[in-house]
C-alpha cells in the first residue's frame, strides 16, 4: 500500500518553536486528505472541521462500506473531542478491475423482472443499462467479495487515521495562533485594570467628600449627628470600591494564562472563566463614581475591558 497526502493540510514551513508552543492548545477548524492505493482501487479520506460544542461527527462512504462504518467512528472519536466534523470516504476503482458485477444481485433483480414479466403478461426484455444502475449490481469486485472486507477496513482506518494526523497538526498550528492574539488581548485586560485602580483610588476620597456636602445640604434642616453623617457617606463611598473586582479579575486573567499555557482540551473552562470576567466588568462600571473625570475615564475603560472579554469569547469558541 502506498500513501499520500494533501499538501495544504501540512504545513511544511512553520516556525519550530510555534510549533513547540502548539502541543496543548488545538483550534477546531480545519482540513486534511489522505490517499492510500491498492491493486484495482484508490481510497481517498477528506476532513473538514469548524467549531461546535460537542463532537458532532458526519460520514459519508460509498454503498457498501456499510459494514466497516463502526470502526471508522471509533477511530475518529479517538482523534477528536470537540467540533462539527465532516468526513468523507472516496473510493475510485482503476485498472482492470475497475468494475465488478455482483453477479448474484443481478440475477436476484432480473428474477423479479421476470417473474412480472410472466404475472402481468409483459413482452418487453428486462433494460440491462437499468439493472445495472440498481443498487448493489455494480461495485468493485473486491468489494463484491466479502472476504476482502478485512483488507478494506485496514486500508480505509489507515487512510483516515493519516488524515486525522494531518487535521491535529494543521489545528494545533492555529491553536498556538489564537494563543497569541488570546495573550496579547489577556495583556491589554491586564494594563487596563491597572488604570481603574489608580483612577479608583484618586477618585474614591473626592468622592466621599462630595457625597458628604450633597447629604449635608440635603439634609440641612433635620437634626442628624455629623459623626453618624460621616459614617454613612463613608460606607456609601466604600461601597463604589472597586478593589475587590479587579482583584478577582486579575486572578481569572493569571487562571486564564496557566490554561493557555499548558492544559490541553481547554475550551469550556476557558469560556466558563471568560463568563466571570464579564461579571466582574459589568460589576466595575455599576460602581463607576459619578459623572466627575475620574468616573467618567472608568466607565470608558470598563467598556474596553469588556469589548476584549468578547473578543476573546469569540476566539475561545474556536478552542478545542
Amino acid at each position: 500500500m502506498t500513501t499520500t497526502g494533501s499538501r495544504s493540510a501540512t504545513p511544511t514551513h512553520a516556525p519550530a518553536s510555534r510549533l513547540e508552543n502548539a502541543v496543548s492548545l488545538k483550534s477546531m477548524t480545519g482540513y486534511a486528505e489522505a490517499r492510500a492505493s491498492e491493486k484495482g482501487w484508490n481510497i481517498r479520506v477528506t476532513i473538514r472541521a469548524v467549531n461546535h460544542r460537542f463532537l458532532d461527527l458526519h460520514l459519508r462512504m460509498p454503498e457498501g462500506f456499510e459494514p466497516i462504518e463502526p470502526k471508522v467512528r471509533q477511530t475518529v472519536r479517538q482523534n477528536a473531542r470537540r467540533g462539527h466534523l465532516d468526513v468523507t470516504v472516496y473510493y475510485e476503482p482503476a485498472g482492470k478491475a475497475a468494475v465488478g458485477v455482483n453477479e448474484e444481485i443481478a440475477a436476484a433483480y432480473l428474477a423479479a423482472a421476470n417473474s412480472l414479466r410472466q404475472k402481468f403478461g409483459i413482452n418487453s426484455e428486462p433494460d440491462l443499462a437499468a439493472i445495472f444502475r440498481l443498487p448493489g449490481v455494480i461495485g468493485s469486485a473486491a468489494l463484491a467479495r466479502e472476504g476482502d472486507l478485512a483488507r478494506l477496513e485496514a486500508v480505509v482506518i489507515a487512510c483516515l487515521e493519516e488524515a486525522l494526523g494531518k487535521l491535529s497538526s494543521m489545528r494545533e498550528i492555529e491553536g498556538a495562533h489564537l494563543r497569541d492574539e488570546m495573550s496579547a488581548r489577556l495583556t491589554k485586560i491586564t494594563g487596563l485594570a491597572a488604570r481603574v485602580a489608580v483612577l479608583a483610588e484618586r477618585a474614591q476620597p473626592a468622592f466621599a467628600k462630595r457625597l458628604e456636602t450633597r447629604l449635608q445640604a440635603l439634609l440641612a434642616e433635620a437634626q442628624i449627628d455629623p459623626t453618624r453623617l460621616a459614617q454613612e457617606a463613608a460606607i456609601a463611598a466604600e461601597r463604589s470600591d472597586v478593589s475587590e473586582e479587579l482583584a478577582r479579575l486579575k486572578s481569572h486573567v493569571q487562571q486564564f494564562e496557566g490554561l493557555l499555557a499548558g492544559a490541553p482540551d481547554v475550551g469550556k473552562k476557558l469560556d466558563f472563566l471568560l463568563q466571570e470576567m464579564q461579571r466582574e466588568a459589568n460589576t466595575l462600571l455599576s460602581k463607576s463614581p459619578g459623572t466627575e473625570a475620574e468616573g467618567i475615564e472608568i466607565t470608558q475603560i470598563g467598556l474596553e475591558i469588556k469589548s476584549e472579554i468578547e473578543k476573546l469569547r469569540e476566539q475561545v469558541q474556536n478552542i478545542e
